[in-house]
């Protein structure tokens, strides 16, 4: 089978037995497979474990009894009995709400699981590959302080600049509702594993090129605007590494991987899925492309780190198509296998 790209969307909905499904997307080849609802918890499972092991690695743990614990235990509890009770309805309201429902806690397991992960992956980490991401982008001409001024010296360029980095949490919520309404389960899929595999992409980069971030390299003495990523790097990961910070609260966690910036990779991912969706396509693109532009000065990235996350996001794409062509193998093996034994 040829490869196919990993946002196109599924076959005509053809099911008597369900009512009809909004689709506003370009048509595919019917022989494309879908990576199941099994294999996709089978991946998220593997995320966890993996997490686990980092944490005892590390010697840090989950703050079982904090706050943030309890609350994400609640909207997990929440979200898995809603999705429950509508588990094989044909309502026409009801069935997308419960997609959505199940999209978005499978989405917000990958988050915060890679999340948490970044805290034991820091404190096992040595040195600052700060000197490298900034020399890489001298070779690119990037002027990340001038690009800092420039903010700091506007207050409404700032209200903007946050509100466009913030966007990382409403973009996917906007791809994954669409998804859930027209009924694009194959595509939902699809873009949660790929969401999943640059998570863990980038954590694996990180863990060989930690870096504090160009705010807290670059810049000296007062500061006239206090970017959204704080100076948490400097101050988070040395603590890490001398097991002086061995608890994460989930409800309070910050930002610590700089290379490769996340964001970058988030926005690629979010950009190149929207881009098939006739109706949601541009709004998203604008917004992840302003997302982008933020990135520097809000997340403390360096272009580099941005152009790795752009790199990631392509790996992780493509390791999206692999899977998919693997099951699609998998599915026709089984078919062949099934047909020679009726035949025998």
């Amino acid at each position: 089978m040829p490869a196919v790209s990993p946002f196109s969307p599924p076959p005509p909905h053809n099911d008597p037995s369900e009512p009809p499904r909004l689709s506003l997307v370009v048509a595919e080849p019917r022989e494309i497979q879908m990576i199941s609802s099994r294999m996709v918890l089978s991946l998220l499972a593997g995320g966890c474990v993996l997490l686990a092991l980092l944490l005892h690695a590390a010697d840090v743990e989950i703050a079982a009894r904090a706050p943030g614990t309890l609350l994400y235990t609640a909207i997990f509890a929440v979200l898995g009995l809603f999705r429950w009770r509508t588990r094989g309805t044909t309502h026409r309201i009801l069935r997308p709400l419960g997609d959505m429902v199940e999209y978005a806690a499978l989405f917000m397991v990958v988050t915060l699981t890679c999340a948490i992960a970044s805290y034991p992956v820091a404190a096992l980490s040595r040195g600052f590959a700060d000197a490298a991401l900034q020399r890489a982008d001298m070779a690119l001409h990037f002027d990340w302080l001038a690009w800092y001024r420039m903010v700091a010296a506007h207050p409404l360029l700032q209200d903007v600049s946050r509100s466009a980095y913030a966007m990382i949490y409403v973009s996917p919520a906007i791809l994954l509702g669409w998804l859930a309404w027209t009924g694009q389960r194959r595509v939902a899929h699809d873009f949660i594993v790929a969401v999943c595999l640059a998570a863990w992409i980038t954590l694996f980069a990180f863990w060989f090129m930690p870096a504090v971030g160009p705010f807290a390299y670059l810049w000296h003495g007062a500061i006239p605007y206090l970017p959204v990523s704080d100076l948490w790097q400097p101050q988070v990961i040395p603590q890490l590494r001398a097991h002086v910070f061995t608890e994460v609260d989930p409800g309070h966690l910050v930002g610590l991987v700089s290379a490769p910036s996340f964001h970058a990779a988030a926005a690629t991912l979010l950009i190149t899925f929207a881009a098939r969706q006739k109706v949601i396509r541009w709004p998203l693109i604008a917004i992840n492309v302003a997302m982008l532009l933020s990135t520097p000065v809000e997340g403390t990235h360096y272009l580099t780190d941005m152009i790795l996350g752009a790199i990631v996001a392509g790996i992780a794409l493509q390791l999206t198509v692999l899977l998919r062509e693997w099951v699609g193998v998998r599915v026709r093996i089984g078919t062949q296998a099934r047909k020679s034994g009726a035949l025998a």
